[in-house]
């Protein structure tokens, strides 16, 4: 579905670099620049935000109870991708956030296809070879069980990744080695990998009927931020400026928000220092400029996005006939600029640790990880009075049943609108002020023009995953 869409609109926003916003509302400004639509209704206002919402729950999966998500696009088409799945040959959830840029073919692309690296990654050698030995069988094992997934690619595509998923398959059986297993190599060894085969897949097929879609995909980029929850071990891998924050509940009773992630982009000192150290000192002034990798890419890691990675010489070969000369960005001297490398942290779960929040950086531009957390937060406490009252065993004792509807009298004073947490915190990132919803403002930001849309917001894709407090209270140390 989404490549037939590429090859209509093969490089469509290929000029349009990821910029860094500086997103603010000026009602009054904005009426005087715009002719104002017609004020939605607050059911039209939800019936916008809930269109994308996608609830999960499991039953009996160790430390997730459920996970909410949903998107709010910006771009036509969005640009953002999201992606979930339960590992089927070992044990573990996998939840991706990806937010595409130059176009959304290598996002959506890399949200398909990462997941079977990481699980390819995650299995032992002689599972890997049994499940090699079953690809023809007719008891073909499988991977992953995905969820809410409705993207297919078409099938010559589909032929040709499969082809270089089982090559990295075979690859790595032959390069096992009896090292101990490291879940932080793994996850980077998935990310350049798949990378990796993005820019062969594109170089060999050039001249191909499939080189405009593959092609396509290479020269777009995303950054991407992944989780892999196993029980009480939660590792998050990424790239770029989607970030991931854990929502912990302190002794007090209040709300902190631990990073899970570090952004890649000129705010980062460090990674600004690593870039500089790769490249000649003559570079120094054009590497980064006007606060973008070449004058032009703001994430300074991301997937794809071969046009700064592949040396010149490929460039003027594969790309240039494409695109012209002006494909080439400035000052290209000393290519690769850029890495597919992802930042990976380990956090081992506790009771505290509630939900995490995965987001691309359109949620961040409009409230900070804390917000976020907090909003999410009082959520829980005001979500269970958005049903009947049950009492969750029989012979409650009357103090119990008393706590019970204290906590539920408090909750009625933030009783939401949304049940779904992702939606909850769309409604209150674009409308959201410090007296409540501005209904007018959610409004207008829901019915920018096409034309002026990018400019106060961005697509916005939002997974709030929920823990199970008592399964971690009972996990081995």
């Amino acid at each position: 579905m989404v490549l037939r869409k590429i090859s209509c609109h093969i490089f469509q926003g290929y000029r349009h670099v990821h910029i860094r916003k500086n997103r603010s509302w000026d009602n009054k400004n904005f009426q005087r620049s715009y002719t104002a639509l017609p004020r939605l209704t607050p059911q039209e206002v939800t019936n916008i935000l809930q269109a994308n919402e996608y609830t999960k729950e499991f039953d009996d999966l160790g430390s997730i109870k459920y996970y909410d998500s949903n998107q709010l696009a910006s771009n036509n088409p969005i640009e953002d991708t999201r992606s979930e799945a339960q590992c089927l040959l070992t044990k573990g959830i996998l939840l991706g956030v990806f937010d595409g840029h130059g176009g959304g073919a290598c996002a959506q692309v890399v949200s398909k296809r990462l997941f079977h690296y990481i699980s390819a990654c995650l299995l032992s050698s002689k599972l890997l070879q049994q499940y090699l030995d079953s690809i023809n069988s007719k008891k073909k094992l499988e991977l992953l069980q995905t969820f809410n997934d409705k993207v297919e690619f078409v099938a010559e595509i589909k032929d040709l990744y499969q082809t270089s998923f089982l090559n990295f398959a075979k690859n790595l059986i032959q390069s096992d080695s009896k090292t101990e297993f490291q879940m932080k190599k793994a996850l980077e060894n998935a990310f350049l990998r798949l990378d990796n085969d993005l820019s062969n897949e594109a170089l060999l097929q050039l001249n191909k009927k499939d080189a405009a879609r593959t092609l396509a995909v290479a020269m777009s980029g995303t950054v991407a931020v992944v989780a892999h929850i196993d029980g009480p071990h939660l590792h998050v891998a990424g790239v770029g400026d989607c970030q991931a924050v854990l929502g912990v509940l302190s002794e007090n009773d209040g709300w902190l928000a631990k990073m899970m992630t570090t952004e890649h982009n000129i705010d980062n000192r460090a990674e600004v220092e690593r870039i500089l150290s790769e490249h000649p000192s003559s570079e120094k002034s054009t590497v980064i400029k006007m606060e973008r990798l070449l004058g032009q890419l703001a994430p300074l890691r991301s997937l794809g996005d071969f046009r700064y990675k592949w040396d010149k010489d490929v460039m003027k070969r594969a790309v240039v006939p494409y695109l012209g000369e002006t494909s080439i960005p400035p000052n290209y001297h000393t290519p690769p600029y850029l890495t597919a490398n992802p930042e990976v942290k380990y956090h081992r779960l506790t009771p505290r640790d509630k939900f995490l929040i995965l987001a691309s950086d359109g949620l961040w531009d409009l409230i900070s990880p804390l917000q976020a957390v907090r909003l999410v937060g009082e959520h829980m406490s005001g979500k269970v009075t958005l049903s009947p009252l049950r009492l969750p065993r029989k012979n409650m004792k009357l103090s119990d049943i008393n706590e019970m509807l204290l906590q539920r009298k408090e909750g009625l004073k933030k009783k939401p609108l949304d049940s779904n947490a992702a939606t909850h915190l769309l409604r209150n990132a674009l409308g959201g002020t410090e007296y409540g919803i501005d209904h007018a403002k959610l409004s207008q930001l829901l019915t920018l023009p096409s034309e002026v849309v990018r400019i106060f917001r961005d697509d916005i894709t939002v997974t709030v995953i929920y823990m199970d407090s008592e399964f971690l209270r009972h996990c081995p140390p």
